[in-house]
């Protein structure tokens, strides 16, 4: 993706939360820098792939504060499958949502989900592989 794109991807994602892009550097790592009060920074290493860097997004931060909570968006991205910027972004502001002093939302939301649910008895399942015809 150009630059510019992922650029302007990262200002519509800051319009939604409270970390605004404060630096963009294409030329040597095609990196992008966000910070949030109180005190939090991250950065984002975008794919290049047209002149065979990296492709994969990477995030760290310079804050040792803020690196424990980037580990489960770290995980994220290494999993399988290409990711979005945008992807990774919420990813991110997930992690950081304690650290911000908002819920965790991935709570609620597994517990409204599962309040809705009602268990129904185990059946018998078919074994991987094995035709029942």
């Amino acid at each position: 993706m150009d630059f510019k794109q992922l650029v302007d991807t990262a200002e519509k994602w800051c319009s939604g939360n409270p970390f605004d892009l404060i630096f963009a550097e294409e030329v040597d790592e095609r990196r992008l820098d966000f910070y949030a009060e109180p005190g939090i920074s991250f950065y984002v290493l975008c794919p290049d792939n047209l002149s065979g860097g990296t492709d994969n997004f990477h995030v760290w931060s310079e804050s040792e504060d803020c690196l424990p909570f980037l580990q489960l968006a770290q995980d994220y991205i290494s999993s399988c499958g290409k990711k979005t910027l945008l992807e990774v972004l919420d990813r991110v502001f997930r992690s950081f949502r304690p650290l911000l002093g908002l819920p965790d939302i991935d709570d609620d939301t597994f517990e409204q989900y599962h309040a809705d649910v009602e268990e129904e008895p185990e059946t018998d399942h078919q074994q991987m592989g094995v035709s029942q015809q």
